[in-house]
């Protein structure tokens, strides 16, 4: 710049205030979501997972009728994988997908999974069915939620249900704890828990 345009700047900038500093942010007092956010949230995410499940039977690894059906994710304790096993959590909810064609069994299965686990479920009942007489496969459905619910994230573990619960015919299917869940957990351990 030189001496004219600085002098020129200097008339224009002459009546200028400078604006005070505050330094106090005002807050809103949290940030909540709509329901009509929370159902385009959930919606999104909904779809995410349709397309990460497939409906190609081609894709799907088969299992037998009479097969047990057993995952469990890296870090889930064993003792804990074990009451699922042996059903000593309580079932928060169950969905039955058994009679279902595929599609409606996948779409079910997710809208389930989503819901329980923002409920801050922990431990479900799947009913699959053992599905001998399925057609192009026996156990289509059982072989579908097998493969599916590796595929989530959101599920830590399962395993086939005791007998009196549908045995070979169902599952428990373990979720994570929900962020609420978590917060709460925090809290209590950051304040020594079961010490006081």
């Amino acid at each position: 710049m030189n001496q004219n345009d600085m002098d020129l700047f200097k008339q224009e900038m002459a009546d200028v205030v400078p604006l005070k500093q505050c330094h106090n942010v005002p807050t809103t007092g949290g940030f909540t979501t709509s329901a009509a956010q929370r159902a385009r949230n959930a919606a999104a995410q909904s779809s995410e997972y349709l397309q990460r499940l497939p409906l190609e039977l081609a894709r799907i690894p088969p299992v037998k009728p009479d097969d047990m059906l057993s995952f469990k994710r890296e870090g889930v304790q064993d003792a804990v994988f074990k009451n699922l096993r042996l059903g000593k959590y309580k079932v928060a909810a169950e969905l039955d997908v058994h009679g279902m064609n595929v599609r409606q069994a996948r779409d079910s299965l997710i809208s389930f999974i989503l819901q329980q686990q923002q409920r801050g479920a922990r431990c479900l009942l799947l009913i699959h069915g053992k599905g001998h007489s399925n057609k192009p496969f026996p156990a289509l459905i059982k072989s579908c939620v097998n493969y599916w619910l590796t595929q989530l994230d959101e599920v830590l573990a399962f395993h086939s249900a005791k007998r009196e619960q549908g045995g070979y015919g169902a599952l428990y299917l373990l979720l994570p704890k929900n962020e609420q869940q978590r917060l709460e957990n925090r809290e209590i351990n950051r304040r020594g828990g079961h010490l006081r």
